[in-house]
């Protein structure tokens, strides 16, 4: 097993937490790494698995705006970016909150990826599998247990 702990997804709090995250988070999108930071934050939700915040001092891509927003209860208004390397685009494939609210406010800025557009995420050592849906942006790692919603007739629990 990694060097993650096991946890339930079930037993995550809501509303949800920010907690800061000791493992090293990386991302590679064609090949190339374009995240590699020992600084990333994580929010826990009840039946979430958790999504990674990146500083984007850390992120070695070309990030273009999107006119996509959405909406959190918890963080506020959210901002999406698609992700360029090469000449190659993922649309939409990050986020974040320009001015959350509350306990995210040391999220500022800080961006998360869809693990679903990326060709690897890791979290530690441990390989991600992206939340189910096209909606969230949790990432699945195999120390975690639970149902996790984002599948179809689980977006509103």
């Amino acid at each position: 097993m990694p060097d993650l702990p096991i946890e339930d997804v079930q037993s995550y709090p809501r509303p949800p937490a920010l907690e800061a995250v000791p493992q090293r988070i990386q991302v590679v999108f064609e090949g190339r790494l374009i995240v590699d930071t020992l600084r990333a934050f994580r929010v826990i939700e009840t039946h979430h698995p958790p999504t990674y915040y990146i500083p984007p001092a850390d992120v070695d891509c070309t990030l273009r705006p999107m006119r996509q927003r959405t909406w959190c209860e918890w963080k506020g208004a959210a901002s999406y970016f698609d992700v360029v390397v090469g000449g190659k685009t993922a649309p939409s494939a990050a986020w974040c909150y320009e001015q959350p609210a509350g306990a995210f406010r040391p999220i500022t800025g800080y961006l998360a990826f869809y693990a679903s557009k990326m060709d690897r995420c890791l979290v530690g050592d441990a390989e991600v599998n992206p939340q189910a849906g096209s909606f969230y942006g949790g990432w699945l790692t195999p120390n975690l247990r639970g149902t996790a919603k984002g599948a179809p007739g689980t977006e509103h629990w």
